[in-house]
């Protein structure tokens, strides 16, 4: 090991728990995301490359058993949510501005908070939505992104800044924020991040 993390997420209280049920052959090496051997870790940088050969740090998967990562958006015109009676299952289709995203996403609306303007969605895609209704707000601000964070190169830190790649990302461009929660979980490393850029070309 390069460094001690004592993350548990591996399952053991410490590295040192780990290196001796690795030695006992109880625990294998992938069980850490971090185990280095030969100076080398398990995830590399050609690992986590975008479209434009941009380096994230990890990928950004679902909570558990949810459709994708959550996504918090913000709609330009908040006053839609009142407007179209938007609440928790329904479903609507937007693209994201300002982030320099040119896909309409789909989007189900699990919680509302009409005095902030914000919905918190998971992204579930155009199929999801045949023959439903759809609430077309057409824009909105990425606000926050929260997710099981995989495929680690660089531990996310409060405070600091992180390239991710959401896993549902079609265009497979590196999305940018400042991470302010990182919490083990029994679904993995909880990660949030806010303030949403997406890589430049």
């Amino acid at each position: 090991m390069k460094k001690d993390r004592n993350c548990g997420l591996c399952g053991e209280q410490s590295c040192d728990s780990f290196r001796e049920k690795l030695k006992a052959g109880l625990k294998e090496k992938t069980d850490c995301p971090f185990y280095q051997e030969e100076g080398q870790n398990l995830v590399t940088e050609s690992d986590n490359l975008d479209f434009h050969n941009n380096v994230y740090d990890f990928i950004l998967k679902p909570i558990g058993d949810e459709p994708s990562a959550r996504k918090i958006v913000r709609p330009f015109r908040t006053d839609l949510i009142e407007k179209m009676n938007i609440t928790a299952g329904d479903i609507v289709v937007a693209r994201p501005m300002g982030a320099g995203c040119p896909v309409t996403h789909v989007l189900k609306v699990y919680e509302v908070d009409e005095l902030a303007g914000l919905l918190y969605t998971w992204v579930v895609g155009p199929q999801y939505a045949r023959g439903k209704e759809i609430k077309d707000i057409r824009a909105y601000a990425m606000v926050g992104f929260e997710g099981i964070a995989e495929q680690v190169l660089h531990y996310p830190k409060v405070g600091k800044s992180a390239g991710f790649m959401p896993n549902f990302c079609m265009l497979r461009l590196t999305h940018y924020g400042l991470v302010n929660k990182v919490m083990n979980t029994s679904d993995g490393l909880l990660v949030r991040i806010e303030d949403i850029h997406i890589a430049k070309i």
